[in-house]
């Protein structure tokens, strides 16, 4: 991810474009690994499937408001072996947990499955759901609209992108900002007069 927030690179959108010119109609995108607030890579897929490990202590955080509410589905790996018996009370607790949020935009209902790579226990299943969930929200033209969605987000990212990029490579404020990181440590400067001290002089360009 190279320092970029929510879990994906900065040019992973760009990336599941080139794959998709290329003619691939499946596309899987794994994040690094998000927190609850790092949700970048909902705004760039169709699908969000969730990968939760039972019994690692990640059952309490992952029912906070946040990244779970936004998953399409939710998936408890490793459902094998001695970790069976916990991936089934952890799916019983997701699922618990996502009857408290309210709908989503798609009117797709989240599912909680349980898989292992191990036993090969789950994979048909979850590759099912997912399908069925294309199915449904092309028939209800949720999928359009997302896609729409995600058209509006990368025009706003990419100017985001486009201005810091353009503000921090500017000669003169490359220049300044060690000077004013100075006057902060030494408490001669608010950040806030500091900030407002850059831009001005990024506008006088």
């Amino acid at each position: 991810a190279a320092g970029t927030p929510g879990g994906v690179a900065r040019k992973t959108r760009e990336t599941i474009i080139l794959c998709e010119a290329a003619g691939f109609d499946t596309i899987l995108v794994e994040t690094v690994g998000v927190g609850q607030s790092e949700t970048a890579v909902h705004s760039i897929v169709d699908f969000f499937l969730l990968l939760m490990l039972a019994g690692a202590g990640d059952e309490l955080q992952g029912i906070k408001r946040g990244i779970i509410e936004m998953a399409d589905a939710i998936a408890i790996t490793k459902a094998d072996g001695t970790n069976k018996i916990n991936a089934g009370n952890a799916r019983i607790l997701y699922s618990n947990a996502l009857a408290l949020f309210p709908p989503q935009p798609s009117g797709w209902k989240p599912e909680v499955l349980t898989c292992s790579a191990f036993d090969r226990s789950g994979i048909k299943e979850l590759w099912d759901l997912i399908t069925g969930y294309v199915s449904f929200t092309i028939e209800n033209g949720y999928f359009e609209e997302r896609r729409k969605q995600q058209s509006v987000i990368r025009m706003n990212d990419a100017i985001r992108d486009h201005l810091s990029s353009s503000f921090y490579n500017d000669r003169d404020v490359k220049m300044m900002i060690p000077l004013l990181e100075k006057q902060l440590y030494e408490g001669r400067i608010t950040s806030y007069k500091a900030a407002r001290a850059l831009i001005d002089k990024y506008n006088r360009k």
